[in-house]
């Protein structure tokens, strides 16, 4: 281990931005594996009670190529169909409480590990939080795109256990998504100001000497 941590610490002095970002990489796939776990619990609890048959079919924007409303967040009520609605507003819970519970442990893993951030946590989070809202709303516009296909091929091919692959798909490509976002959002939201000018001094110093 002391070999490894030393052969670490050298790397990370000579690409330092190369080692934080595969420690923002590492991070992000142990919170995407946390979803993947979360996911079909939650979604079962919630599948049992009377929320499956609420609809839940936000945010209209446009329609699709059969004429039918393109919602950001369309979640028919009823058990889940072939092309990817339905669930009601048990599956809409069951995907957003596991997106907001792994969205809190990796903003303080991110800030803590990957980043060491000094700066203000609730000006940080302030400005997380409005990213990950901008970044629902996409990838739940995104979603329209891909998972209807991607649920028809596993469901139509694994039956019932072909919708538990889907939804890990799902959960996976909005993992993707977000995951490419979010790194230069966390660079900017977790820079300290007050050690960026505390380097510029430095640096001006050694060239006046």
């Amino acid at each position: 281990m002391k070999k490894f941590k030393t052969i670490w610490e050298r790397f990370k002095s000579v690409h330092p931005g190369l080692a934080q970002f595969l420690v923002f990489f590492l991070l992000s796939n142990g919170v995407t594996v946390l979803q993947v776990v979360m996911m079909p619990v939650l979604k079962s609890l919630f599948g049992g009670t009377g929320l499956v048959n609420i609809a839940w079919q936000v945010l209209p924007v446009g329609h699709n190529t059969d004429g039918s409303v393109y919602y950001i967040f369309n979640y028919a009520a009823g058990a889940v169909r072939q092309d990817g609605t339905g669930g009601g507003l048990a599956y809409f819970l069951a995907v957003e409480i596991t997106l907001a519970i792994a969205q809190v442990i990796n903003f303080f893993a991110q800030r803590n590990i990957t980043f060491k951030a000094k700066n203000s946590v609730a000006k940080a989070a302030f400005w997380y939080i409005v990213a990950y809202i901008a970044i629902t709303l996409v990838a739940g516009a995104l979603q329209g795109l891909y998972k209807a296909p991607i649920y028809a091929w596993l469901m139509g091919s694994a039956g019932s256990f072909g919708q538990t692959l889907a939804d890990v798909v799902t959960m996976v490509i909005n993992s993707a998504v977000s995951f490419w976002v979010f790194f230069p959002i966390f660079k900017l939201i977790f820079r300290d100001k007050k050690e960026e000018k505390s380097q510029a001094w430095a640096k001006s110093d050694i060239i006046d000497r």
